[in-house]
C-alpha cells in the first residue's frame, strides 16, 4: 500500500529490527513480547521459538483449537500438513541480541483478517491466516 493508501485506511506502519517480514498488530490480537535474557536459562533461540509456540499451542487447546508447527516456519498453525489448509494463527518475531530476547508473538483473537490482505504475512506466500473467532465461528470473550 502507497501512503496515501496507509493514511487513508488509518493504518500505521513502522519498520522494526525483529525477525521475520511483515506482520501486523491491531485490536482483539494478544500481542506479548517477553524481554529476557536467556543466557540465565539456555543459550538457544531455537529452543525459546519452540517453547513461545508450544505456549500459544497449550492457549488455544484451551478453545477446543489443535495448533502446532509447520516444519521450517516459525509461528502457530492449524492443518499445517494439509496443503492448501493450512492457516497461521500466531505469528512469532523475534530479534535476540547478546542472548536477550526482544519482540515476541502476536495471536489473533477476535481480529479483523481483513488487513492481512493487504501484506504478505511473515513473507510466506499462498497460506491463510485465521483467528480463535474465524475457527470458532464466533467471536470470545476478549477480556477474560
Amino acid at each position: 500500500m502507497s501512503d496515501e493508501e496507509l493514511a487513508a485506511n488509518g493504518i500505521a506502519f513502522f519498520n522494526t529490527n525483529r525477525g521475520g517480514d511483515i506482520t501486523f498488530h491491531g485490536l482483539q490480537q494478544v500481542v506479548g513480547y517477553p524481554i529476557l535474557d536467556l543466557e540465565k536459562y539456555y543459550t538457544d533461540i531455537g529452543k525459546y521459538l519452540r517453547n513461545l509456540e508450544e505456549m500459544i499451542i497449550l492457549t488455544i487447546a484451551e478453545y477446543g483449537i489443535k495448533g502446532g508447527r509447520s516444519k521450517g516456519e516459525t509461528g502457530v498453525w492449524i492443518d499445517a500438513d494439509i496443503p492448501g489448509k493450512e492457516r497461521k494463527i500466531c505469528a512469532i518475531g523475534v530479534r535476540c541480541s547478546r542472548w536477550i530476547t526482544m519482540h515476541g508473538f502476536a495471536m489473533n483473537v477476535n481480529t479483523d483478517l481483513g488487513y492481512f490482505n493487504n501484506i504478505i504475512p511473515c513473507g510466506i506466500e499462498n497460506k491463510q491466516v485465521t483467528s480463535i473467532e474465524k475457527e470458532l465461528g464466533h467471536a470470545v470473550d476478549y477480556k477474560q
